[in-house]
């Protein structure tokens, strides 16, 4: 205890010990006292030598300390030494706050130092699992050191930290306790903590996300103040990034949990918004980023439509949008929401047909792209905030048809308002403009106005431009050659390299792809001599580009020629090539596109991001109409006008097989729509169906009535006959009805049962039928006779109906009639019925009659009906056969079309062969006819000189 006393509070007489001696004694009692006491001092001193004895400590107490974390568990004191001990000799902090006046070689000593001790703590996974277990008590002497110590050891060695707390059981859901941690201090330096453990490693981002993490977080920067908060908010935008940035199933989770919508209170603003601190810059500045990774243009474009689409239903475009217009917001954050407000717009109809409303709060008001085009085009704006308005416009226009019309109808003659500045005059000042920088953003911002769009490149051939007073108005593409070409003073302002490269881009996106374009282009006799002397001549390395940009304008024009002008047809573009250039010339100085170094750059991503203004030559969507275009016009320029006739005879015979598929599709949607018809109307017989299935039920019960009544009133008669009988002395007449009468009457009600029997069998015959009609509407038909047929059918079907309801009528009269009978005879069975009654019963006995044959004609005549149905189906069965039989017989001939045109290829390659074969013979047979001593006239020396003669005669044409 004297020794330790000695150590930690004073000097003691005699000689002093050297700080190993110190180190080594003290580690001497950590291991051997067995007072915890006395453990607990020498811990203590270790502790307050590690910073200045930092490798004696960590060489020798290392595993001292580890052992102290294993058995003294109790002692929360001991526990706090030791863990600040370890921290010490792992991390830097004191030689880092030093580091400023010390020399670089001795940072890298210390850094080295820290990585060793690092290495020699986690060589067992099982000591960082021990420092995961000591990291749950809560003491905070203890808790907080342990925080600080796994937080180092991560930023030491991440990747293997980051796999042992993987495996280890509850390991992360431990860590995330320390944010529930009431005490800031724990809390915040958790964040630091998750900030290193999520770093680079997605497993881990996952578990701490479904972990509440996001819930959590979000909690906490609204209770610090949102963008107005600390350094704390801060952490936790960082954490934040760390959990979504590439990780598409966190992205998706957020979306999900609804946590896009609680951004949006993060970017409301005052109408003051000068003097903003540091902190609230820093802090707004990493809230737009993470809007930014949510809508990233290298995200899938499903997550990134669909959060799109939340941003703008919950507001946050529109927050965005007023920052956007708000006056004093810093430069930096300005620049930072419009390239976050691009990426949210970026290829979302709904939420660009927004952008374009919005309007500036100016007077009078002007649109929002107006105001921040007349920003790209003022040499006098910072670089980075240009690109950025550059990156706005074109995602603006991505896949947005609409908005490229709307741009391009700003600079047609019909729609231009002198009285107010539009997109189209903007970007023409920017386009003729002195500053090179205006000259290429003006360019590819009207180049991104045409991309994909030939009705758009079509329009703005009509754009004219007036350049003096009492010249006539030249078009705008004349205008950009002339720039080009022309050695006035306009010339001159092009003559800058980023300047022509502009127009150059501009120019091959206008005229690809666009054969009423190329034919413009060509028609000034300038431009094809311009570009065939700047591809020819051999300039600087700075003009490499512009040549291999001429060779790929050219190059379009040979590629999307339509041979309207006969001096400039493909054949006549490509012997110039040959002529003047030569094809492997040209080729070569087209590759200079793609080798350039600031091309792979811009390949990379959408957003133009230079260092400076210098280097801002390629734009992305150019890099990909590059990349499309290079080896076609490669293989355009090598082919020989007989290859190309062979394409277009294939192309030909594709495009016909094309129509004929196209039109058998159009069948095959006819006979959809048919059949879909015809199941709508085997579904209304269906029901139809069900309502006269229902009704003959309900006419049975009716019947089963009348059947009842009949035997009561049978039984009711046979009674009162008998006493009459016994009463009177003829004994022949009851009521006026004579027995033979009764019998008849018993006959033809029987016969009525037969009917109704009948009909009902009637009915299932429907049911048959209709069930057949159904299977054939279910096969595909061909023609419009049999849905007529059919149509004839489901009339004759209702006919039935009606029939069969006025039958139920029928019946219904009849049961009328018995009741009355009925009633009369209860009567005549207590009184005595006179004759005049009698032979009101008889009449009303043969009207009976007379309808019950009535209803046997009907029945016949529905016989007849069901007989011409069933042979109207029969009709119907045989054109399906016939239709079917059609079918197949086109396939047929497809198949043999197709066959024909495989052996026609096959064919054509045999000729060839035969004749190289030839040519190969001939040429042998005139060597040896020159070996004889014969004079032979090559062909090819013939060809050769009339090829020269042509050559001389076309150079003719062209110069005059």
């Amino acid at each position: 205890m004297n020794f330790i006393r000695g150590v930690i509070g004073g000097q003691a007489p005699g000689p002093q010990p050297s700080g190993a001696e110190t180190i080594q004694k003290l580690c001497d009692r950590v291991a051997s006292s067995t007072l915890l006491e006395d453990r607990r001092d020498a811990v203590r001193a270790l502790k307050s030598l590690s910073k200045k004895y930092r490798m004696e400590v960590g060489t020798q107490a290392v595993d001292h300390l580890i052992n102290i974390l294993q058995t003294d568990r109790s002692d929360s004191e001991i526990l706090g030494y030791a863990l600040d001990t370890l921290y010490n000799i792992i991390c830097n902090d004191e030689e880092e706050e030093q580091d400023e006046s010390e020399d670089e070689t001795i940072q890298k000593q210390a850094d080295d130092l820290g990585a060793q001790f690092t290495e020699t703590f986690i060589q067992d996974p099982e000591h960082v699992t021990l420092l995961l277990t000591v990291l749950e008590e809560f003491d905070f002497h203890v808790r907080w050191p342990g925080v600080k110590l796994l937080t180092a050891l991560l930023k030491n060695q991440g990747v293997q930290v980051q796999g042992i707390i993987l495996v280890s059981p509850m390991g992360v859901s431990r860590l995330m306790d320390l944010l529930a941690d009431s005490r800031e201090v724990i809390r915040n330096d958790g964040l630091l903590l998750l900030q290193q453990l999520t770093k680079g490693n997605a497993a881990i981002q996952k578990i701490v996300a479904f972990e509440n993490a996001f819930e959590r977080l979000l909690d906490i920067i609204t209770e610090e103040g949102s963008s107005d908060g600390g350094i704390v908010v801060e952490d936790c935008l960082l954490l934040l990034l760390n959990l979504l940035k590439n990780n598409s199933s966190n992205q998706n989770f957020f979306k999900e949990g609804s946590y896009i919508q609680r951004m949006k209170p993060w970017f409301e603003v005052g109408d003051d918004n000068s003097g903003w601190s540091a902190q609230k810059v820093t802090n707004l500045h990493l809230m737009l980023q993470l809007v930014r990774v949510m809508v990233s243009p290298v995200n899938s474009p499903g997550a990134t439509s669909s959060c799109q689409k939340s941003m703008f239903q919950c507001g946050l475009l529109q927050q965005l949008c007023t920052i956007l217009m708000a006056t004093g917001v810093p430069a930096d954050i300005l620049t930072e929401t419009i390239n976050t407000v691009s990426e949210v717009i970026r290829g979302s109809q709904v939420n660009q047909d927004y952008f374009a409303s919005v309007n500036a709060p100016s007077n009078p008001p002007r649109p929002a792209i107006v105001v921040l085009l007349m920003s790209m085009v003022n040499e006098r704006q910072p670089f980075v905030l240009r690109c950025a308005v550059l990156y706005c416009f074109q995602c603006f226009l991505s896949k947005n048809q609409k908005g490229q019309g709307e741009i391009v109808a700003t600079l047609l003659p019909s729609t231009i308002d002198a009285n107010s500045i539009s997109a189209g005059q903007l970007l023409c000042g920017g386009l003729f403009s002195a500053d090179s920088l205006s000259n290429w953003c003006a360019a590819v911002a009207l180049a991104h106005a045409l991309q994909d769009n030939l009705t758009q490149k079509e329009q703005l051939l009509r754009v004219q431009l007036a350049t003096s007073l009492g010249k006539p108005p030249v078009s705008l593409l004349q205008q950009c050659t002339n720039i080009l070409s022309q050695g006035d003073k306009i010339a001159r302002r092009g003559s800058k390299v980023q300047t022509r490269v502009g127009l150059l881009m501009l120019l091959c996106t206008w005229i690809s792809n666009c054969p009423i374009a190329v034919t413009h282009f060509l028609h000034n006799q300038e431009n094809v001599p311009f570009l065939t002397a700047q591809i020819s001549e051999n300039l600087g390395e700075d003009e490499r580009l512009v040549q291999g940009l001429c060779a790929l304008l050219l190059g379009i024009c040979i590629y999307y020629n339509d041979n309207s002008l006969e001096n400039y047809t493909k054949e006549k573009l490509k012997q110039l090539i040959e002529k003047r250039i030569g094809k492997e010339n040209f080729v070569e100085k087209l590759g200079f596109i793609t080798k350039h170094e600031l091309y792979s750059r811009a390949a990379q991503k959408p957003q133009p991001v230079f260092p400076s203004p210098e280097q801002m030559l390629f734009d992305h969507e150019f890099t990909r109409l590059v990349k499309e275009l290079e080896g076609v016009i490669t293989k355009a320029v090598h082919k020989s006008s007989e290859e190309e006739k062979k394409e277009e005879e294939v192309k030909k015979t594709l495009e016909q097989h094309d129509n004929i598929v196209t039109q058998y599709k159009e069948l095959i949607r006819e006979q959809d729509a048919q059949i879909q018809e015809l199941k709508e109307q085997v579904a209304s017989m269906s029901s139809q169906n069900e309502q006269m299935q229902a009704t003959v039920t309900q006419q049975l019960s009716q019947i089963q009535q009348h059947k009842d009544q009949y035997n009561i009133l049978k039984l009711k008669l046979g009674k009162d006959n008998h006493s009459q009988s016994c009463s009177q002395g003829d004994g022949s007449q009851v009521n006026g009805l004579q027995t033979e009468e009764l019998t008849q009457l018993k006959e033809e009600v029987e016969e009525l049962r037969k009917q109704h029997a009948l009909l009902q069998t009637l009915l299932k015959d429907k049911d048959a039928l209709i069930d057949s009609l159904r299977l054939e509407a279910a096969q595909p038909v061909e023609g419009s006779a049999r849905g007529s047929e059919n149509t004839e059918l489901l009339k004759e079907l209702e006919v039935l109906r009606s029939q069969s309801q006025s039958q139920s009528v029928e019946i219904d009269q009849l049961k009328t009639e018995k009741q009355e009978l009925v009633r009369k005879a209860e009567a005549g069975s207590s009184d005595t019925v006179p004759s005049s009654a009698g032979s009101l019963d008889t009449a009303k006995l043969a009207e009976l009659e007379s309808r019950l044959t009535a209803q046997t004609t009907e029945t016949e005549r529905l016989k007849e009906e069901t007989k011409s149905l069933v042979k109207s189906r029969a009709d119907l069965e045989q054109q399906l056969a016939s239709a079917t039989s059609t079918v197949a017989i086109l396939q047929t001939e497809k198949s043999k079309l197709q066959t024909e045109v495989q052996e026609s290829k096959k064919e054509q390659d045999d000729l060839l062969m035969l004749l190289a074969d030839q040519d190969q013979k001939i040429h042998s047979l005139k060597q040896k006819l020159k070996d004889l001593g014969e004079t032979v006239e090559d062909e090819d020396d013939l060809d050769t000189r009339d090829q020269t003669d042509d050559d001389d005669e076309d150079e003719e044409d062209v110069e005059d």
